[in-house]
């Protein structure tokens, strides 16, 4: 095969992919890992791809993902508000673990520039530092959700056991009594593997979220080391968080505030 045509076979194969190995890609194109990886840098100098821990990320034109973005402008004061009291928690030389969703988001945004060790199994928050000088990137490979662009199932699971964070900071689509929920089965079971992985496990929600729950339950509340939440969360919440032993962090929502990509 020709060189350039090599090349853009795996560019293709990468963009649909969001993350593909070396062995894989050399095993597919049937040529050396060496050839590969001469093509791989040949794609990072033109900003098509990032090198990453054990293949590559594509960083070219990002697809539209409808719903991420819908979900991005919903409640965004406080979310906005979450994220900035998170990201003060965060000291530089951390190792994170992030997971996918637009709370998350938001921090991500606010960490770019600070020299961090970042895992992620979100394309759009690996887009953010796939580019920084200044931060360790490695993406989780697996099924990419479409809806959301996240990596999930068994290929990311296996990957989180071999890996140890100092903080996995991830959202939720639901509190209640019982504990943490999310919409899809197969996340909150990478959800749970991200949080095995960690020594302190952090949860981003905005108070809109707390007394409803999803379909797929995550965890227990006392599973979850520290919760930052808007101010808006009433005090019988608070309480029950406290209870169960949850550092609490209330962010304060800014007296006027609109997203700036609204």
């Amino acid at each position: 095969m020709p060189v350039d045509d090599r090349r853009d076979t795996i560019l293709n194969l990468v963009r649909v992919r969001g993350f593909a190995s070396l062995p894989d890609l050399a095993e597919e194109l049937r040529v050396s890992e060496s050839t590969v990886r001469r093509d791989l840098d040949h794609l990072e100098e033109s900003g098509q791809a990032k090198r990453t821990h054990g293949g590559v990320l594509y960083t070219g034109p990002t697809p539209k993902l409808p719903y991420f973005e819908d979900r991005q402008t919903a409640e965004w004061d406080k979310k906005k508000a979450v994220a900035l009291v998170t990201s003060g928690l965060i000291q530089d030389g951390d190792t994170l673990l992030l997971g996918g969703g637009s709370t998350v988001y938001e921090l991500a945004q606010l960490l770019v520039g600070r020299t961090l060790q970042i895992v992620t199994n979100s394309l759009p928050i690996a887009n953010l530092f796939a580019s920084s000088g200044d931060t360790d990137l490695v993406f989780l490979g697996g099924y990419i959700y479409p809806r959301t662009g996240v990596a999930l199932g068994p290929y990311t699971n296996d990957m989180l056991k071999h890996l140890n964070v100092r903080r996995t900071i991830v959202s939720t689509g639901g509190v209640t009594e019982r504990g943490f929920f999310n919409s899809n089965l197969l996340l909150v079971e990478t959800e749970r593997a991200m949080m095995n992985a960690a020594d302190e496990v952090i949860i981003m929600a905005d108070s809109t979220k707390f007394g409803h729950q999803s379909l797929a339950h995550t965890c227990e509340l006392s599973r979850v080391d520290r919760i930052v939440v808007d101010d808006a969360l009433d005090k019988t919440w608070q309480k029950i968080l406290t209870d169960a032993d949850i550092e609490l962090s209330l962010a304060k929502q800014p007296a006027e505030t609109s997203p700036a990509h609204a």
